[in-house]
């Protein structure tokens, strides 16, 4: 449901004049020079990373399935894919399986962030996919719609047409973590039965305001500096919004890094991560924006303490801070809590062989070994 101050915001969006604007772009023009002295020292750091070898053949991101559709409650077609599991004599049984993974991403991104987990897990357990709304080759939903409840009955829709009988883990990163509270919520008899596993990487059950969270594109990537009328009254200008962005594709790599990771990082991380945040557009950016302030669901947390959880953050997330995790971590005392310390938000990237390591044990915790 969207609340009263999220209609008056939508609303006053559509009654901006050119002339304000134009005001909002010089106000982003300005922020855009503060990160640039802030991100002076992450140019030099670029420079200097020393270079991990990806530990795949495969390019980031072109791990593919076949596509498969899944209707949402409101008719949204969204984008899923299916790793199966590869069948063999020790799981010929379905007792001997491993759970059903789903994977939700976070916001801004899309499936191919998931791209280190579906290597290392692939064929091992069977692995479900799928873009959120309005990001990647999902459907663009319409604003009422871009709520974190309604990302809770996508997360539903697509357990129904995809894992409809087989046990299942959850694996949420930033608002997709928020998805799976929001599910908790909504369908707590789930927990325990059909869902027996969750894991929530640097995500919230609440309070983090929207100018907390890191956005994409110029002026995305500053517009955790401005308020979310600024940003509602920037998405009445996109191509404005979308030039600057494509005209501070360099700057934009190196803001990129400053906020995803924590500390040096392959290039091809940051070019991954920069390209599936420059592939959103400022308007989809704008429909979620208020409704992360609106977001609290620390109630919900009781429905994730009758299965095995796992909370994951870095120590140096900027975007959701691990004090977030903490406090989730509180009210799940039985969760196996990870920090892993000079990491930032895109900790599965950036740390994706610990990231891994932690899932599996989850997903021992919670059905047959993989091996």
């Amino acid at each position: 449901m969207i609340g009263p101050f999220t209609r008056r915001y939508a609303a006053r969006r559509y009654v901006a004049k050119p002339s304000v604007v134009k005001r909002y772009a010089g106000i982003a023009g300005a922020a855009i020079g503060v990160l640039v002295a802030g991100a002076a020292a992450g140019v030099l750091a670029e420079r200097k990373v020393t270079q991990r070898r990806i530990p795949t053949d495969e390019p980031l991101g072109s791990l593919r399935a076949k596509p498969r559709v899944v209707v949402a409650d409101d008719s949204l077609e969204l984008h899923a894919e299916v790793d199966e599991l590869e069948m063999t004599a020790a799981v010929a049984t379905p007792s001997a399986r491993p759970p059903t993974l789903v994977f939700v991403h976070g916001h801004a991104l899309n499936l191919d962030c998931w791209h280190f987990q579906r290597a290392e897990l692939g064929g091992k357990v069977r692995m479900v996919f799928y873009d959120q709304r309005s990001h990647g080759r999902s459907g663009r939903s319409r604003p009422q719609q871009c709520t974190i409840d309604q990302l809770g009955r996508d997360l539903a829709a697509v357990l129904d047409e995809l894992v409809p009988d087989d046990p299942v883990v959850l694996v949420g990163h930033s608002m997709g973590g928020m998805t799976i509270v929001a599910l908790a919520d909504q369908r707590p008899e789930w927990f325990g039965s059909r869902i027996v596993g969750a894991a929530m990487i640097s995500t919230s059950a609440g309070g983090l305001k929207a100018g907390a969270l890191g956005l994409p594109g110029l002026p995305g990537r500053f517009a955790h500096k401005l308020s979310p009328a600024v940003v509602a009254t920037l998405a009445r200008a996109p191509r404005l919004v979308e030039t600057g962005r494509r005209a501070s594709s360099d700057l934009g790599v190196v803001v990129t890094r400053a906020f995803a990771f924590g500390g040096p990082v392959p290039r091809e991380y940051v070019d991954f991560v920069d390209e599936m945040l420059a592939a959103t557009p400022f308007g989809v950016i704008a429909d979620f924006y208020p409704g992360f302030d609106e977001y609290d669901k620390y109630p919900a947390l009781a429905a994730l303490s009758k299965v095995p959880t796992l909370l994951l953050c870095g120590a140096n997330d900027l975007v959701t801070p691990l004090s977030h995790s903490r406090r989730i971590a509180e009210q799940l005392p039985t969760a196996e809590f990870v920090e892993l310390a000079g990491a930032g938000h895109m900790v599965l990237l950036e740390r994706y062989d610990e990231v891994n390591a932690a899932l599996s044990r989850l997903i021992e915790r919670t059905g047959p070994r993989v091996e």
